[in-house]
């Protein structure tokens, strides 16, 4: 029988076993550290050679030993996705993939999303613009995060202008219809020699089905209806104010179709033209809507245009809103991998979850922005993504960066037009694409009124949300 002295020294030395324990946990200590697996990780990438990406590689190597090789992969754009998909089904496909910011409906099932240890929703939508939050937030699960976001923006010949003396760029549609009217240049047998603006038609005009959806976004379209179940852009809507109906959809697709109607006082364009792009080089066009990556295109072809980049025109200044059309990095879901361990005569299976953790923290680290250490200047905290914008030139992604951009000759429009733009669910974006060229082009030919396209469109989209 234990005596009350033994009772109260048996009772302290499992209260001081607990403590010790809970000591241990508190210092961060554990009996037995998680296993740190070697890991390669591969990425594929478009656009950017691997230049862009070897300092922040390095760098995060240094930091992270486990992580034996990071690989980047730059592939064709026109055998992209194909590659992609395939090499994803085979379960030997990359790490981290760069996936478009209209893809997430069609790859949500091929990706796996970031776990919040990693990376919050908080911090997420903090860090970047609201678009990227729209594209890449599912269900409070992130899916992708970028280094650049890139929006429209309005080019326009400065020496054109200048003869025309016009002294600033359109900031409103009403003056851009002005002015584009202004440029323009018919000769005696109906022809255009001079264009003011590049709208109208489909084919022959870079991204028009973006700028489509621009003026659809900034006019209030309802691209869906409210289950998201059915395309709505050719429906109308009743003020609650006065009772009168309105049709965005139908506004955004007249606006856009009477610059190549020959009847209309906006023409300006017409599907015989050259291709947007080319004429703008040729300097035989004043103004075009395009994407940042164009400008060292146009001065390839043309080093002595006198040009520059403005914000797109609104439909009301007062509340912007642009379209974006950018990439994002994801890591692929349920790959097979094994390293090779010294010692041992097998290779080592790595566990997906542990793989795909080891993925989210590199892409955390190229993308984040950096925290200095306690007493660091944050001035030399080397930032993967700054650097990334440095070598290649693009748009910012990360707010912070764009506020540093905002005053950049070439980027400033981008850079504030990355932080109003919206676009939409699209399920099929390379088909929804086909739907909205074809639906400008039976316009431009007249065997379908505005009305009846916008209604045959949406009946398209509908019929590929239902096939999903």
């Amino acid at each position: 029988m234990k005596t009350k002295g033994q009772k109260k020294l048996r009772l302290f030395g499992i209260l001081a076993a607990f403590s010790a324990i809970f000591f241990i946990a508190g210092c961060g200590l554990r009996a037995t550290p998680p296993k740190r697996y070697p890991i390669k990780l591969e990425v594929w990438g478009l656009f950017d050679d691997s230049d862009a990406f070897s300092a922040a590689i390095g760098a995060y190597q240094k930091a992270n030993p486990n992580v034996t090789g990071i690989n980047y992969k730059k592939l064709t754009p026109d055998t992209y996705q194909k590659d992609l998909l395939d090499a994803l089904a085979s379960g030997q496909g990359p790490d981290i993939i760069l996936i478009q910011n209209t893809w997430l409906p069609s790859f949500e099932d091929k990706i796996v999303p970031v776990t919040p240890d990693i990376l919050t929703e908080q911090n997420y939508r903090a860090e970047f613009p609201d678009v990227v939050a729209n594209d890449f937030i599912d269900q409070g699960k992130i899916y992708a995060t970028p280094l650049s976001v890139d929006s429209l923006a309005l080019y326009y010949n400065k020496d054109l202008f200048n003869q025309a003396g016009i002294t600033a760029p359109p900031a409103s549609w009403n003056d851009f219809t002005t002015e584009a009217k202004q440029l323009t240049k018919i000769d005696g047998t109906g022809n255009i020699t001079q264009s003011g603006a590049a709208l109208g038609t489909a084919y022959n005009i870079k991204r028009s089905t973006d700028i489509l959806n621009l003026l659809m976004m900034q006019e209030n379209t309802p691209m869906l209806d409210d289950r998201q179940s059915r395309a709505n852009f050719d429906q109308g809507s009743v003020s609650a104010s006065n009772g009168n109906a309105s049709y965005p959809g139908v506004a955004a697709l007249t606006f856009y179709t009477n610059f190549a109607k020959t009847n209309s006082s906006f023409y300006s364009w017409n599907p015989n033209m050259h291709y947007s792009l080319d004429a703008f080089s040729e300097g035989t066009l004043a103004m075009m809507l395009d994407y940042s990556w164009d400008i060292s295109t146009i001065r390839n072809k043309a080093p002595k245009l006198n040009f520059t980049i403005a914000p797109v025109p609104q439909l009301n200044p007062a509340a912007p809103v642009n379209f974006p059309n950018y990439w994002a990095f994801a890591v692929a879901k349920n790959k097979t991998s094994a390293m090779p361990v010294s010692g041992s005569q097998q290779p080592v299976q790595i566990p997906n979850t542990v793989r795909a953790a080891e993925a989210w923290s590199f892409l955390k680290y190229l993308t984040d922005k950096p925290v200095a250490a306690a007493g660091q200047n944050p001035s030399t905290v080397f930032d993967p993504a700054a650097d990334f914008l440095k070598k290649t030139g693009h748009p910012a992604a990360r707010k912070d960066l764009i506020e540093k951009q905002k005053t950049d000759v070439d980027l400033g429009a981008f850079a504030a037009g990355n932080l109003v733009a919206k676009d939409w669910k699209e399920v099929n974006p390379p088909a929804i694409e086909t739907i909205f060229a074809s639906m400008i082009d039976s316009v431009n030919k007249g065997s379908m009124s505005v009305n009846d396209a916008l209604k045959a469109a949406a009946a398209q989209v509908s019929q590929l949300m239902n096939n999903q």
